[in-house]
């Protein structure tokens, strides 16, 4: 899409009447409780869903690629915020040995049918948190901040073409990022100081006029829809305590693309300084305002009712109202609350949606995952989050009692740390525990347990949960894995821009043998276990 006719698409949005804009929301809110009621949302069974992210890179030297939007389209999947970004949705499927096959199926036809056609391009698509190579010829610093002015006509007079037009003004758009009006309208709207657009972590600050920065991050994000929408609450607050204990498990960012580091940073620096999942700081950082306090991106509250849950996303502050189009779906009924939903950024938040009455439902996404190194990996993931919701809820584990502080406190220091976070617990016995061995014992006999009481096999639930068990067992993570990369090139001798790409690209020949048939146990072997970070 051409840059001006983009430029006058986010006119366009920021033509949208705010007060508007929040009084059609606020009464589709008023629908969704009506249908929560009636038992709208309500499904005979728990049902699983997966959103997986990738990123693009030249199929020799893995340095970043930008994908041709033909080229998505030919290979189902969507675009996502960076020109290099890529992402699939499964079908939602019941949560049962035949759903969980199926979600683990399609995602592998779907990748291995893009792997075939993006391979004629001499491109690959990538599972993995954060990408560390910039495009050739590129530094990453430049590709995540560059951004062009196009003058464009107020809404509604002129033709957005004539830059003499007195009623013209700029629109600034980022150069490497897709065509959402949305993402581009954020650094046009008279609330653009509501974003960072910077990133600030350990020896890294980055400052850019779009929110592109967000582009160097993807991820996984399982759903799970509850059978009875007002039970939602329960398993929310639930989704919220496994929340630190599975990203420790899951940590894969613990490095930048070299060239953001600051000046003054020494390799000994990044290293020491280095947090097992940056993937966090940079989501927040971005979209939070500087010194707000609590942002938009944030780790959520407890819920007490599902009309509670529906408030917070009316309530929460719109940066921008968007157009929105009536079409044929059941939840075009609620069309301006969904589209406020889609800036509603928590690390674990309520979704209610649905194509059509009968698969209307209550779903609770999980986001704290990053993308992981193999297919294997990222549905056990899936598997762990829902088998726990099944169980916990059935059981009624104790860990609900957890605070909430210490609960928000797990999930930094699991971002911070990993597998060596200091957590705290409280087991099915009701003792409080910040014994690791303790914790993912607990947690991951209760993974198991959901899944067999779903109907599969102790085998079959082993299975699943097995990528799980061996990087507790091992004390590895994705994330630990690239840290003792870096860590031993260093060692040898390399530049600190040396390693981190020797790395990356150690990361992607592991993961074209790995990718549909193994998991990142394979990566580990019998090797003795790293130190955990």
């Amino acid at each position: 899409m051409a840059e001006e006719e983009l430029a006058a698409r986010v006119e366009d949005v920021l033509a949208v009447d705010a007060e508007e804009f929040q009084h059609r929301v606020a009464a589709d809110a008023e629908v969704i409780k009506e249908g929560l009621g009636n038992g709208v949302f309500d499904n005979p069974q728990a049902i699983v869903g997966l959103e997986y992210e990738f990123y693009a890179v030249d199929a020799d030297g893995c340095a970043l690629r930008r994908v041709p939007r033909r080229l998505l389209e030919l290979i189902g999947f969507e675009k996502e915020l960076g020109l290099h970004n890529a992402e699939m949705t499964t079908s939602p499927q019941p949560l049962n040995a035949y759903g969980l096959a199926a979600q683990e199926s399609e995602v592998k036809a779907r990748l291995q049918t893009a792997l075939d056609v993006t391979r004629t391009e001499r491109m690959r698509l990538v599972s993995d948190g954060l990408w560390t190579i910039p495009p050739e010829g590129e530094s990453a610093s430049q590709y995540v901040t560059d951004s062009v002015e196009r003058s464009v006509a107020a809404a509604g007079d002129g033709d957005g073409n004539d830059d003499t037009d007195e009623d013209t003004h700029p629109i600034r758009v980022a150069t490497n990022m897709s065509s959402s009006a949305r993402y581009h309208a954020m650094a046009n709207t008279d609330r653009a100081e509501s974003a960072g657009m910077r990133i600030v972590a350990p020896n890294v600050s980055l400052s850019a006029d779009t929110v592109m920065p967000e582009s160097l991050i993807t991820s996984i994000q399982p759903h799970y829809q509850v059978a009875h929408a007002r039970d939602l609450p329960e398993y929310f607050n639930y989704a919220l305590r496994i929340a630190g204990p599975l990203l420790a498990l899951g940590v894969n960012t613990p490095f930048f693309p070299p060239d953001l580091y600051d000046e003054d940073a020494t390799a000994e620096d990044v290293l020491r300084d280095a947090w097992m999942e940056h993937r966090i700081s940079v989501f927040e950082t971005v979209l939070n305002p500087p010194g707000a306090g609590v942002g938009k991106v944030r780790f959520p509250r407890d819920l007490e009712t599902v009309e509670q849950a529906v408030d917070r996303i009316v309530d929460d502050d719109t940066f921008v109202p968007m157009p929105v189009d009536s079409g044929g779906r059941f939840d075009d009924q609620f069309a301006h609350f969904r589209r406020k939903h889609g800036t509603y950024w928590r690390w674990v938040r309520p979704v209610f949606g649905g194509p059509t009455r009968s698969a209307a439902n209550a779903r609770i996404e999980f986001r704290p995952i990053p993308a992981q190194p193999t297919v294997r990996d990222s549905i056990a993931f899936q598997a762990a989050f829902a088998g726990l919701l099944e169980s916990m809820t059935r059981l009624e584990h104790p860990v609900a009692e957890l605070d909430w502080e210490l609960t928000q406190e797990n999930f930094y220091a699991a971002m911070r740390d990993g597998l060596s976070a200091d957590l705290t617990w409280i087991t099915n016995d009701g003792h409080e525990t910040a014994d690791a061995e303790a914790i993912y014992q607990d947690l991951l006999a209760h993974a198991e347990d959901g899944l067999t009481n779903r109907g599969l096999t102790d085998e079959d639930a082993a299975k699943y949960l097995y990528p799980l068990r061996r990087r507790v067992r091992q004390g590895v993570t994705p994330a630990a894995w690239k840290f003792r990369e870096v860590e031993r090139r260093l060692e040898d001798g390399a530049s600190l821009a040396e390693a981190i790409t020797a790395m990356q690209r150690g990361y992607v020949d592991r993961q074209r043998e790995t990718l549909l048939e193994g998991s990142f146990a394979d990566w580990i072997g019998d090797e003795r276990a790293l130190e955990a970070r």
